[in-house]
């Protein structure tokens, strides 16, 4: 089957930031926009991304775009803090071009940034309080709830890539994402902190018991520190992020945004 029509955009972010973007027009309801975030060192452009994508549009019009740092975005990957001004731009972008409802799907470092933008936003930290700048509903899936966390080989990998000199030159050549070599600070809201603010957003949490980077012990987290409305799926046999997310579950997911947002 062939995958839906997008059509690419450059977007800009409050930091000046030149993003890269695509829009996918909706083969569902015409009034939700879903903007998608992909994991650390992932990609719009990455053929797990474009299938989403695809799905995804049979429920709402979708924006995806490339984290700072990542593919042909500028700047540079502060892996969870600063791509919240990311995400803002591809929001901005969905109501510019006119859905009226939007929505976030973030995919690990994704959904870590769409937990952390959707609770500033409903807290009012960001300055443009009022129903125009409301999230419809938030789903992050394969997300971590806290940061530094090294109990896994991947994520240990995932560590030496982000600390290490010759780990960022790995993954800029390697998965073409630059990474900031200076370290937080100050240390932004973990995900399981920011996660309180998103009530009453409706919220889905999406983890695979065969999560390699980050076992269900992070799904529960976010899950319990969050208000209601909220769901948590544990997706028997699921891997992590956008590899291993099948249409089925894809399917499941955009249902559920268009009867929540």
């Amino acid at each position: 089957m062939p995958l839906a029509p997008s059509f690419a955009v450059m977007l800009r972010t409050e930091d000046n930031v030149r993003i890269e973007a695509a829009h996918t027009p909706s083969r569902g309801p015409a009034d939700l926009g879903i903007v998608l975030a992909h994991g650390f060192t992932g990609s719009l452009r990455e053929r797990p991304a474009r299938r989403i994508t695809h799905v995804l549009s049979g429920f709402g019009g979708v924006v995806s775009f490339d984290f700072r740092g990542h593919g042909r975005s500028g700047g540079e990957s502060t892996v969870g803090d600063l791509e919240i001004l990311d995400m803002d731009a591809a929001v901005r972008h969905a109501r510019a071009i006119g859905y009226a409802r939007v929505a976030v799907v973030g995919f690990s470092m994704g959904g870590a940034v769409a937990v952390r933008y959707a609770g500033r936003r409903a807290a009012g930290r960001d300055g443009r309080a009022g129903r125009d700048g409301e999230i419809g509903a938030v789903v992050t899936v394969s997300a971590p709830a806290r940061w530094y966390y090294r109990g896994t080989r991947p994520m240990r990998q995932v560590h030496w890539a982000i600390e290490r000199p010759l780990g960022r030159l790995a993954a800029r050549v390697g998965k073409r994402t630059r990474i900031r070599s200076r370290g937080w600070d100050p240390v932004p809201s973990a995900p399981h902190e920011a996660v309180v603010d998103i009530s009453p957003t409706p919220l889905l949490i999406v983890h695979g018991d065969a999560d390699s980077f980050f076992p269900l012990d992070h799904a529960h987290q976010l899950h319990d520190a969050a208000g209601e409305p909220k769901e948590l799926w544990i997706e028997p046999g699921y891997g992590h992020a956008e590899s291993a997310a099948t249409p089925d579950l894809v399917r499941r997911i955009g249902r559920w945004v268009v009867a929540n947002s």
